[in-house]
């Protein structure tokens, strides 16, 4: 995520100063700051993974590989030296200056920034999903293993949503 901070108005810049790390906001605030994160921002490039490709690869290597895929598109037009900020781990195979900061969203406003567009794309993803698969309760838990998701995999399976590489007490419990 690139800024334009020359284009915020001063109001702009102090919403944005409540970013912080996405899981410590309420999906409303999430839903709240991400049209102003938009608006903010200088370039925005989201990168999504299906299922089978995370199963196959595994989601730590397909995290890292969609990182550096949604970094080579928000910095495919910046001038040289520019210096990407990512969170937690260095990015191989990565053309540019980067620095990894742990925590990092929630001490960076850009690593923030991106923080809440993924969150906010993914959870409306999970609610388009319930439409397509209903009886998962996925607008409800958005993919995150609580009582009521577990449940729902105990009375009708996995979906095609579901990763099976991902060793879930839910999946434990099925005959697969």
């Amino acid at each position: 995520m690139l800024f334009d901070y020359d284009a915020l108005t001063t109001r702009e810049l102090r919403s944005l100063s409540a970013l912080n790390d996405s899981k410590q906001h309420s999906a409303e605030a999430r839903e709240q700051l991400y049209p102003l994160v938009l608006r903010s921002a200088a370039r925005v490039h989201v990168v999504s993974r299906c299922v089978r490709g995370i199963d196959d690869r595994g989601l730590h290597k397909t995290n890292l590989a969609a990182l550096r895929d949604a970094l080579r598109g928000v910095t495919a037009d910046a001038p040289p030296g520019v210096l990407c900020l990512v969170d937690g781990f260095s990015v191989a195979e990565f053309e540019r200056q980067q620095r990894a900061i742990v925590d990092g969203d929630a001490t960076s406003a850009a690593i923030a920034a991106a923080s809440i567009v993924a969150k906010v794309t993914r959870d409306r993803y999970m609610r388009r999903a319930e439409e397509l698969h209903p009886g998962w309760h996925f607008a409800e838990h958005v993919g995150y293993s609580t009582p009521s998701h577990r449940e729902a995999i105990l009375a009708n399976g996995v979906s095609p949503l579901h990763r099976m590489s991902f060793q879930s007490l839910a999946y434990q419990q099925l005959a697969l």
